[in-house]
């Protein structure tokens, strides 16, 4: 992997092009592959809802890899947590979605956890799958910090509020509204489309580009997804 170590996604997005991605929570490896396959940019195994452990996750990677498509490897992962982030990228993750992050403290501390010093204090090894099991690790450790994408997850008011520092920070490439938890923090148990969610959505849009900061969401159809892709 660290040999051709290059994040499509970033590079489409920084040229301002929009993507398009699969959520993945089987578990296969041969899901993620045939999912690969299906003209996503990136897969995202979920790792905060789905019941899987750092082993799948290596096996979907090698999954998403074989199938040659040029699709890439995202992770939500579990928690804002240095460790859960340190392993996770080690094991081949291209980009991170890290969940309910409230705050510009809570953000700067996912972000520096997906940076290797000075930029942040990721962990170093040059044997895990990410740095090719150390046939190639200082191309990996030169392009990482580079390389790996950082979305932050919008759920809550609290992170709206908040929404002018984090989109601010250096290092995060975007921001993602997680519709069922937002909802639910402002009353409205698991529903997204009421006026008043929707309304706190329109927020974040105005705000994400006002910022100039890409932004993403869940869509439960393809007709969701076309109108969202503005």
């Amino acid at each position: 992997m660290a040999e051709h170590f290059e994040n499509r996604v970033k590079r489409l997005i920084k040229a301002g092009k929009k993507t398009a991605g699969a959520w993945a929570q089987l578990c296969s490896p041969i899901s993620a592959e045939i999912l690969a396959r299906g003209g996503f940019d990136w897969i995202l195994i979920d790792m905060e809802h789905g019941p899987g452990d750092l082993l799948t996750l290596v096996t979907q990677c090698q999954g998403i890899a074989a199938a040659g498509t040029g699709a890439v490897p995202f992770v939500r992962v579990p928690w804002n947590d240095q460790v859960w982030i340190k392993r996770i990228l080690d094991a081949g993750a291209y980009g991170l979605m890290i969940p309910y992050v409230n705050t510009k403290e809570e953000a700067v501390r996912a972000i520096q956890a997906c940076k290797y010093p000075p930029q942040g204090n990721r962990g170093i090894a040059g044997s895990p799958r990410a740095a090719g099991y150390g046939r190639d690790s200082q191309s990996y450790l030169k392009r990482a910090n580079d390389e790996i994408f950082v979305m932050l997850q919008v759920e809550t008011l609290q992170a709206i509020e908040n929404l002018d520092e984090i989109g601010k920070l250096p290092g995060l490439d975007a921001l993602f509204i997680g519709p069922m938890d937002l909802s639910t923090s402002m009353g409205f148990f698991g529903n997204p489309a009421h006026p008043e969610v929707q309304a706190a959505i329109a927020k974040v849009e105005a705000k994400a580009k006002a910022l100039r900061i890409p932004l993403g969401t869940i869509s439960g159809s393809w007709e969701q997804a076309k109108g969202k892709r503005r």
